[in-house]
């Protein structure tokens, strides 16, 4: 298949090369499409060296920042109009999802329209978080499932990979989700539109470098949108 991997970035300038080292090494041979926002402390030059000695590194800047869910989209799009792509991997940068993996979930599109790097499927795993950030993930989960009826364990997940056919279905035009509830409700738009969705468990890793872009102020604002989602028409 061929493949592109979507990474956000908003000041990884610590954490960029090894991930990208590391995806150009996956058996997949994958594209590497860098969305950065802007980022202060050089990242997006980075990247740009790469791309200097590696072409399947290329960046998408954005001229601010403006939230997890506006870069993906902007990413998804800029990648699907490119229409050379079987296959989209979308990730974080600070090495929470493990660049090894993308092999794993891509092989798993045979089964499945979307495949869901999951923590808390049977092998699933987080390492490195506090207590409370762990209860805080699985509140997440058993809240959106409650909500939204999705028979899924990890909702709030950002490792994914997506048959590219069924990424350019779900009317990206539409959402407007940040965060955590960005993750849930593209996955219930996939859900809406009959895909088939199933999980591959992984290990998520806490961040080693670099500060968190998820905070308090980001998982309450889930707790608010998740509820409208099920109100809205996600097959638009």
């Amino acid at each position: 298949m061929r493949v592109a991997v979507v990474v956000p970035t908003y000041n990884e300038v610590d954490n960029i090369a090894g991930l990208l080292s590391k995806l150009l090494a996956c058996d997949c041979r994958p594209d590497v499409v860098v969305v950065d926002d802007n980022s202060p402390d050089g990242t997006a030059d980075l990247v740009r060296a790469w791309h200097g000695s590696q072409p399947r590194v290329s960046l998408h800047p954005r001229q601010r920042k403006d939230g997890l869910g506006a870069a993906y989209v902007d990413g998804f799009t800029h990648v699907l109009g490119q229409n050379r792509y079987d296959a989209v991997v979308q990730m974080d940068a600070d090495g929470s999802h493990a660049a090894e993996d993308v092999d794993r979930l891509v092989a798993a599109l045979d089964r499945g329209d979307l495949v869901i790097g999951s923590r808390y499927v049977p092998g699933g795993a987080v390492d490195g978080w506090p207590a409370g950030r762990r209860i805080l993930s699985r509140f997440g989960n058993v809240y959106a499932r409650a909500w939204l009826g999705l028979p899924l364990r990890d909702l709030t997940g950002g490792f994914k990979a997506w048959r590219a056919d069924t990424l350019a279905t779900l009317g990206l035009g539409h959402v407007r989700s940040d965060g955590y509830a960005f993750q849930v409700e593209m996955t219930a738009r996939a859900v809406a539109r009959g895909a088939r969705v199933t999980e591959v468990p992984i290990t998520f890793r806490n961040r080693s470098a670099g500060t968190s872009k998820m905070d308090a102020r980001i998982a309450v604002e889930a707790l608010r949108v998740v509820p409208t989602l099920r109100r809205q028409r996600l097959t638009r």
